[in-house]
């Protein structure tokens, strides 16, 4: 999983820095597209919702829409995203309903269905960031910060997982500390020699994207350990160890675009 995540932030690092403008944006959304399937692959396996198929088609077709929509306006906008996540969500919502089986779980699945959806649709502000004056920097300091922090806590837990934060779950405080502790370390490193950012800088948004995406990969396996314990039946296992570094990023990857939108430039 430690490689897992170190591929996800070469491809989504190096793919924003190959990106131009007009048609050469379309290579790096389908280096995203990618990310979004395999997204919707692990958590709708991992999640399960009402209506499986339907709903993990509906995420696939809001991933395409969203893309489309980052690249397809002349200015840089993240409100398209925002309706077609509304529209993807709606939609899943409604797949849920048709069947007497699936409508009874509706009601339960609503965060885990608005999860999916949102998760999916973030990785698309990528390209929307890429656009921005600070955005491709941005992703770089932040994605790679991520990547680091993921690596380090999935390496010191796989050395040593303690102090155990749960004796359900096989992940440790000092992998999540020292995870956010090196992604903050490369961003600072970084920020000294990216243009438009400094070591202070780099440090406080590599802090942020680091911290939030080891926090969401430690989320997934306190979720999936709270499946079992309810006796759902295990996770397909791909599913689950992917499940964590995906959402991590796509996290940092809201995380980075809010940042860069509102502190950075």
């Amino acid at each position: 999983m430690a490689g897992f995540a170190a591929l996800l932030a070469i491809g989504l690092v190096f793919g924003a820095q190959t990106a131009g403008p007009g048609s050469a944006r379309v290579p790096y959304a389908i280096v995203i597209f990618g990310v979004q399937l395999l997204f919707v692959l692990a958590w709708t396996m991992a999640i399960r919702p009402p209506a499986l198929p339907a709903v993990a088609g509906v995420c696939a077709v809001a991933a395409l829409l969203a893309d489309i929509a980052a690249v397809w306006p002349q200015s840089a906008t993240i409100l398209p995203l925002f309706y077609v996540s509304v529209g993807g969500f709606a939609a899943a919502m409604l797949a849920q309903l048709v069947r007497p089986d699936d409508r009874a779980r509706a009601k339960d699945s609503l965060s885990s269905t608005l999860l999916i959806v949102l998760g999916v649709v973030s990785f698309a502000s990528l390209i929307v960031l890429g656009r921005e004056p600070l955005g491709t920097q941005t992703i770089f300091v932040c994605l790679a910060a991520t990547g680091v922090s993921l690596i380090v806590a999935r390496l010191t837990d796989a050395v040593l997982a303690w102090p155990r934060l749960a004796p359900q779950v096989p992940r440790g405080a000092a992998g999540v500390v020292f995870g956010a502790m090196a992604g903050t370390l490369t961003a600072a490193v970084i920020g000294s020699f990216v243009v438009g950012f400094t070591p202070t800088s780099g440090a406080i948004a590599g802090l942020v994207a680091a911290s939030l995406g080891a926090l969401a990969d430690l989320a997934v396996g306190y979720a999936e350990a709270g499946r079992q314990m309810a006796g759902e039946p295990p996770t397909m296992w791909i599913a689950r160890h992917m499940q964590g570094p995906l959402g991590g990023f796509a996290l940092a990857a809201a995380a980075a675009y809010t940042m860069c939108v509102l502190f950075l430039t």
